[in-house]
């Protein structure tokens, strides 16, 4: 079955080590996402890479394992258990700009069910998106009350 692809991109006045704190730490995930419960399978290893992670939201269960962590920069899952995909992958990255922060979301999966992509497209397309702003916004408010905003001197 034909490879399907996902890219959404978003941009936050965090800068990239705030949106790491939040997106680097899967147990903040229920908290700048729809997902209603975050549990922790097996820790990763000394390069955060290898920790298996549950998720539920709604009915719905996930298990996914962190494959590439690179700090501040970008963080890879792979799925491995709750949809009707294989070969989920998905990669984001973090890059700093002059106003804060841009980030991608790229998702590669492939259906099991025939004639099933389109339908598996739609939705993880409209959920990451959500995941994406989600993320800038809570990577925004999570900023120090003292600090000044990503880009502006201090004072």
């Amino acid at each position: 079955m034909a490879l399907k692809e996902i890219d959404v991109r978003g941009t936050t006045a965090a800068d990239p080590d705030a949106v790491w704190r939040l997106l680097g730490d899967s147990s903040t995930w229920p908290d700048w996402t729809p997902i209603d419960e975050y549990e922790p399978e097996r820790p990763g290893g000394t390069d955060g890479t290898g920790e298996i992670r549950r998720f539920r939201t709604g009915r719905h269960r996930i298990r996914e394992e962190i494959v590439e962590r690179a700090d501040g920069r970008r963080l890879t899952y792979a799925l491995l258990s709750g949809l009707a995909l294989r070969d989920y992958r998905a990669e984001i990255d973090l890059t700093p700009a002059a106003t804060g922060t841009e980030i991608r979301w790229h998702t590669t999966f492939r259906p099991k069910v025939p004639g099933s992509g389109w339908l598996y497209r739609r939705a993880l397309e409209g959920i990451t998106r959500t995941f994406v702003d989600g993320l800038a916004d809570a990577a925004t408010s999570s900023r120090p009350a003292d600090a000044p905003p990503a880009g502006h001197p201090a004072g």
